[in-house]
């Protein structure tokens, strides 16, 4: 087999390292992530290769920081490209696509590619227990990933989680620890105990691996179109780590010859009650501040997001723009996107539409442009977000005359 990864490389000074679980630079600090040979990979990965491949994130195994074929969480990815026509039409756009992961395998949501990513490279570094500190979709996924490969399983959750996120949990029995703060807290928690475990918290030691499932998104996107980039994307940010690995998977089918240019400019939306990378954007920084998470988009809750900086780098080289929405335009995006594709978000998804309106109302985003829109998660998992905005069914007594009388409808002779 051809060895496609080179080493782990700091995305700061450029050190590299072996392919193991480490993620931080010992030098700089910087955060380490993969490096492929693309000169070894391109001779395998083919259009055909991939089209004769399983219906699942593994059809793009050849740039995935896996060694063997045993893989974990064998169905994840390869969801819907939806044309969007009906909220193209409310939007004054042509060709809108929603990216629907809300109906990911198998816990609804994109987290299901990263965590069978990460998991399949713990299980062939050896480990025998993960871990994950999450807003709620990624413990999900790592619960059932662990429960289907037989690993023991810690998840560390903020203490205000939906209701539906901690019991899609709890079913997996894995051990679920609430801590009494924000994912900000919770993260470092995680990383002490990373220290002094060998454990393999996807998103702290097995990071570097961990991201590169998000570039699936990006290759399937390209394949779903005709083997073309977009012009346009738009991208819900937390870390920043999706926005960053959709531009990367995007350039790496360029590097390999899959698709002949990347015209694509990467835009990011954020809640306004957690907002420091769109924020910054705003303010023409190319740093961020971190700040207290408000929102419902709870998923999105990151305040000192770990690529906040890489997200902005990545929007500002394609020309990009970043914006945010108010918890009322979150509920609103999340109803209109239902009410025009049949689409049930969650807040993130809320989020994602939101921002778009806004990019097209900027200008920024044109009639003719191709625009993809990532919706990474399942309404039904936010249900409290929209329980007080949808009404009520309409209640009647079980007669014809009670149905006509409510809808003002003529009972036929």
């Amino acid at each position: 087999m051809t060895k496609k990864m080179q080493s782990l490389v700091c995305r700061e000074c450029g050190k590299e390292y072996p392919t193991q679980d480490i993620h931080v630079c010992e030098l700089c600090f910087g955060p380490l992530e993969v490096k492929y040979d693309y000169t070894a990979i391109k001779q395998v990965m083919t259009k055909e290769k991939i089209l004769s491949g399983p219906p699942s994130l593994w059809r793009y195994a050849d740039l995935l920081p896996v060694e063997g074929t045993n893989y974990v969480g064998l169905h994840a990815g390869y969801t819907p490209l939806v044309h969007a026509k009906n909220l193209g039409h409310f939007l004054g756009l042509d060709h809108l696509y929603i990216k629907n992961d809300c109906v990911n395998h198998p816990t609804l949501s994109f987290k299901d590619r990263v965590v069978a990513v990460a998991m399949t490279r713990a299980r062939e570094l050896g480990f025998e227990t993960v871990a994950c500190a999450s807003t709620g979709n990624l413990a999900n996924s790592v619960s059932a990933h662990a429960a289907s490969a037989g690993m023991a399983c810690y998840v560390f959750i903020p203490g205000d989680l939906e209701a539906a996120k901690v019991l899609g949990n709890l079913i997996y029995k894995p051990n679920v620890v609430e801590i009494e703060g924000n994912y900000d807290d919770v993260n470092r928690l995680c990383s002490e105990i990373a220290g002094e475990r060998r454990w393999a918290f996807v998103n702290i030691n097995i990071r570097p691996y961990y991201a590169e499932g998000s570039k699936t998104l990006a290759f399937e996107t390209v394949e779903q179109l005709g083997w073309r980039a977009p012009d346009q994307v738009v991208v819900p940010m937390a870390s920043g780590s999706l926005l960053t690995k959709i531009w990367k998977g995007l350039k790496e089918f360029e590097k390999i010859g899959l698709v002949d240019s990347v015209p694509t400019k990467v835009n990011g939306a954020q809640a306004e009650g957690c907002s420091p990378i769109a924020t910054a954007h705003l303010n023409g920084r190319d740093f961020f501040k971190p700040v207290k998470p408000k929102t419902i988009a709870k998923s999105l809750a990151i305040g000192n997001p770990a690529d906040g900086y890489y997200a902005l780098k990545a929007t500002a080289e394609t020309q990009g723009a970043m914006d945010m929405v108010t918890d009322e335009e979150i509920v609103e995006s999340i109803k209109l996107l239902a009410q025009t594709e049949g689409i049930f978000a969650e807040t993130a998804g809320g989020v994602t539409i939101g921002v778009l309106q806004k990019l097209v109302k900027k200008g920024h985003i044109k009639r003719n442009d191709v625009t993809v829109a990532y919706i990474t998660g399942n309404g039904l998992k936010t249900q409290e977000a929209v329980v007080d905005a949808v009404g009520r069914p309409f209640r009647i007594q079980p007669h014809l005359s009670h149905f006509t009388k409510t809808f003002g409808i003529e009972e036929q002779a």
